[in-house]
């Protein structure tokens, strides 16, 4: 399993609708909003760190409200 994180910017006023769609995306296994930099962030637990990519572009960045994303892959120490 990898781990990456998804920090996320949204529209003012869409953050509950942005935190619902994500909440029910199979891979993600955490989501909390923040205050600051970024209005929430993403916990993706994956099978294969090379799929963050297009699930990010694919799934997270088209719902309506999401301005901007970064994410962040855990590795091996």
């Amino acid at each position: 399993m990898s781990i990456a994180f998804v920090l996320i910017s949204i529209i003012p006023g869409k953050e509950h609708e942005v935190y619902n769609k994500i909440s029910q995306l199979k891979y993600i296994t955490e989501v909390h909003p923040l205050l600051g930099q970024y209005d929430m962030i993403a916990k993706l637990d994956i099978g294969d760190i090379n799929e963050v990519g297009k699930l990010v572009i694919n799934d997270i960045r088209p719902i309506s409200g999401v301005l901007d994303t970064k994410t962040l892959t855990e590795i091996r120490l």
